[in-house]
């Protein structure tokens, strides 16, 4: 059943294969290349640093950087260590990775020397305390090397349980509260069994894969641990800049990329596409969105590739469901908005507000069971059996299946906004906005936008002898959030359509917008 029976945890990755393969190139970035026998010595090593530092089993040790090589060698140390990785957002502002540390309780964090003033000020708030490890990605003769040179080789084998995390990734709530997505060592497995069963998936031993999203997002973390685990090579960039990934395809030769639509908008674009060979290029896996038939059939033309997309959570270690190669029809612009179905060993539904499932073709909230989802959210029970009902996860998305079996998102329940890939929850928004002394009521939504996929919008009912400018509220909503998260754009409003419960109709907003926008 088991494609790799010796992998039971992700520590066991760079172990198989350093057995099996130890001179094949496991990682390359700007820093060079490693092997899975590299890979393997300097994660035991990793693990014996940590041991060093006194950090008990079981612990949250976070990681605060952009993509590298690295980040994979302080993933399977820690695993080998015995504890969990928690990949960390580096766009956040200092109060909210602040309360992310503290939440995570992490005693232990490898910071990137570029984000040392960053942490600074998050020490500075005394929310938490936590030991800093320096580390310089990119420099082989750092003093975290030399650490590393001079820490044990040999592999601790601390005792790792199957449903220990192996990943603690954070996502805002719709309270802006963060929650951990605790996603375990037997989830990962099962998710990459969901994987071999799935005939779109089939990997090929000469198989590069380009990392270019963030570590800190599923997208960014799970396709890329998928490589690994299938034994192929992983070409990391540090993060999506359209003329160095333009320049690294022609070095490395990827075989398979990950993006999202706008990304894929943005190299297309760039002046040195015209110019590129994507001739290495087999699938470009994308998500986030749906791609729009002009943009796939422009893809396709210049990158000479096939493309699937993947919809899926956090919570859900991976992909729900795919939309498939062949099912990338451009003349069907109705089905380039489906998330297509779902992978083997996966169920899904859709159910209405009583979870009683609704007929084909009906709206509701999605539901998934699948062997792969998450093992809970950190210390949060209450929110974890909010979403698990009876071994379903509550995805929080409506949408409908139609007659084929394609699934279609047709709204995020919790009032999401997906721009340029990154999730933005309007609440989070909402609570700064309500901060500012001009600001009497507000909704944040999102608005279709050609570049971003979705615009932060907010709307602003101004308080009695106030009117703040647009520039006023995006400079003061900067301070206290991440600059993805931050409106692009404001508008006073006089009064919000309402429920008879005081709460905003979200809905007619977004309509009453659109249509507005179609008489332009």
């Amino acid at each position: 059943m088991w494609l790799y029976a010796d992998i039971k945890t992700l520590a066991d990755i760079p172990r198989l294969y350093a057995q099996t393969r130890p001179d094949k190139v496991a990682l390359v970035d700007g820093s060079g290349e490693i092997s899975f026998a590299q890979l393997d010595d300097r994660s035991n090593r990793i693990a014996n640093l940590v041991a060093d530092h006194g950090i008990s089993l079981k612990s949250n040790i976070g990681f605060l950087g952009k993509n590298s090589a690295l980040y994979f060698q302080l993933l399977f140390g820690i695993n080998k260590a015995g504890s969990t990785m928690s990949p960390m957002n580096w766009r956040l502002a200092a109060p909210e990775l602040a309360a992310v540390i503290a939440d995570a309780e992490a005693p232990l964090l490898f910071v990137d020397r570029e984000f040392l003033p960053l942490i600074h000020a998050v020490q500075a708030l005394g929310l938490s305390a936590f030991q800093v490890v320096t580390i310089d990605p990119f420099d082989r003769g750092s003093e975290f090397d030399q650490a590393l040179a001079a820490a044990s080789n040999i592999d601790p084998r601390a005792p790792l349980e199957a449903e220990q995390a192996a990943l603690l990734i954070y996502t805002s709530g719709t309270t802006g509260k963060p929650k951990g997505v605790e996603l375990t060592h037997r989830g990962f497995n099962f998710m990459r069994l969901c994987e071999h069963l799935e005939p779109a998936l089939q990997w090929q031993d000469s198989d590069v894969m380009m990392m270019v999203m963030p570590n800190f997002h599923l997208v960014g973390s799970g396709l890329t641990i998928q490589s690994l685990y299938n034994g192929g090579t992983l070409s990391v960039l540090p993060q999506l800049d359209p003329g160095q990934l333009i320049k690294v395809i022609q070095r490395d030769r990827p075989s398979i990329v990950a993006l999202v639509p706008t990304a894929i908008q943005m190299i297309l674009d760039h002046p040195d596409a015209k110019t590129a060979d994507f001739s290495s290029l087999r699938l470009v896996m994308y998500a986030g969105s749906p791609i729009s038939s002009h943009l796939l059939a422009r893809a396709l033309r210049e990158m000479k590739c096939k493309f699937m997309q993947f919809y899926g959570a956090t919570e859900s270690s991976g992909a729900i469901s795919l939309l498939r190669p062949e099912q990338h029809v451009i003349e069907d612009e109705n089905k380039l908005k489906s998330c297509g179905t779902p992978l083997p060993l996966i169920d899904v539904k859709f159910v209405d507000a009583n979870g009683v499932e609704v007929a084909e073709g009906e709206i509701g909230e999605l539901m998934v069971r699948s062997p792969s989802i998450f093992g809970g959210y950190w210390k949060q029970p209450d929110t974890t059996a909010a979403v698990l009902n009876n071994g379903w996860y509550r995805t929080g998305d409506a949408g409908r299946r139609d007659a084929e079996g394609l699934l279609y998102l047709v709204d995020r329940v919790k009032d999401m906004i997906v721009t340029g890939g990154e999730n933005v929850y309007s609440a989070e928004v909402e609570q700064v906005l309500a901060k500012h002394p001009g600001v009497r009521m507000c909704a944040v939504i999102g608005l279709p936008d050609e570049k971003w996929g979705e615009k932060v919008v907010a709307l602003i009912m101004p308080s009695d002898g106030h009117k703040p400018t647009q520039d006023e509220i995006i400079n003061h909503c900067r301070q206290h959030i991440a600059g993805y998260k931050v409106p692009k754009e404001v508008r006073l409003v006089d009064a919000f359509p309402m429920t008879a419960t005081g709460k905003v109709l979200k809905r007619v907003v977004r309509d009453e917008l659109a249509k507005a926008a179609a008489k332009v």
